[in-house]
């Protein structure tokens, strides 16, 4: 078998004429002092329009809240992942804390959801009681997010990471959303037409179901095992078939050991006659080429035609009969 591993001294390095660096797992993260910064920063938007929903009685302004709690959750995971990773792998936990973010982002999915039910409810309750609402603070609180979320997006806009320009994209939501509630609040002030209120309110409550239905689902397939939607087992699969030497591949799993983070293990098979040397250089080709499709960890038991398992490419369900190098629903759209 052939393990590759981050920042191991025996990593397998190889020379094919492709630039592309070898060394550590896929995704380079983007720097923990950005996530820490901008986590602060958005706290900080966060008790300012709790606070001014408090003193403005705004609905709208607590929900915009609640929609800042959803990015300073992602922010805060981020952060806390990167600390994580940074803690090394021992007999215990053999690959590492990763999974401590996951868990969390999980965990504060769920809050989210029960915030979001807080905000409709209440929505409904003042539009069937009405409650006085000061525009004038409504506005001011909300235009500490538009200020500090604009901020930190441009000065964070020109940065590559994937994980930055998530975070931008956050914060440019977050800023739609205070503007909506000025909005709400200059209407107030103009009309005093107060149910726009609740009625803003349940407009951004809904776009925080949205935000954490999608955390969850991307933290429940993580902790599931579940393939990672960045690659496609059918193109996974070809790539070990089309190596010389490989017969057929079987036994085949895929997953997360967390965001971004990929791993692999299968059974390769090979013909009875190759010796241990030259089987070292099939593994090495697959080992590089996985890395170009976005797995950065990969473990291959290589077998003979003898070999006792079934020949399914992924572990077969009783009473299905075998079929070997059979990829049929292996498609990135069928593992979503």
């Amino acid at each position: 078998m052939s393990h590759l591993h981050e920042g191991h001294p025996h990593a397998h390095h190889h020379a094919h004429g492709h630039a592309h660096p070898h060394d550590g797992w896929l995704h380079v993260h983007a720097p923990a002092n950005k996530m820490r910064l901008a986590f602060w920063l958005t706290l900080l938007v966060f008790v300012a329009e709790v606070s001014g929903g408090v003193i403005s009685g705004s609905l709208a302004l607590l929900s915009d809240a609640g929609h800042v709690l959803t990015d300073m959750a992602a922010l805060g995971l981020s952060w806390y992942a990167l600390r994580q990773a940074d803690r090394p792998t021992d007999a215990r936990m053999t690959f590492g804390y990763h999974r401590a973010g996951i868990l969390a982002a999980f965990l504060n999915a769920l809050l989210l959801l029960g915030v979001t039910v807080w905000i409709i409810v209440e929505a409904w309750n003042r539009l069937l009681h009405p409650r006085p609402v000061e525009p004038l603070w409504m506005a001011v609180f909300a235009l500490v997010g538009v200020i500090v979320n604009l901020s930190m997006a441009l000065s964070m806009r020109h940065d590559d990471d994937l994980n930055v320009q998530s975070a931008v994209l956050h914060m440019l939501g977050d800023m739609a959303a205070s503007l909506g509630v000025i909005a709400a609040s200059v209407i107030i002030a103009l009309t005093h037409w107060e149910p726009i209120d609740p009625i803003v309110s349940v407009m951004v409550s809904l776009a925080i179901a949205y935000g954490a239905l999608r955390l969850a689902r991307r933290a429940a397939r993580i902790l599931m095992e579940g393939a990672p939607a960045e690659v496609n087992a059918n193109e996974v699969v070809q790539a070990i078939l089309t190596v010389e030497g490989v017969r057929g591949v079987h036994d085949l799993h895929i997953w997360s050991i967390a965001n971004g983070r990929n791993a692999l293990s299968c059974h390769v098979e090979m013909d009875g006659v190759t010796t241990v040397s030259e089987t070292q250089g099939v593994i090495r080709e697959i080992e590089h080429r996985l890395r170009h499709l976005n797995v950065g960890h990969v473990t291959v038991q290589v077998e003979d035609e003898a070999h006792p398992h079934d020949s399914n490419v992924f572990c077969a369900q009783e009473n299905e009969k075998p079929h070997r190098a059979h990829v049929s629903g292996a498609g990135d759209g069928d593992l979503k």
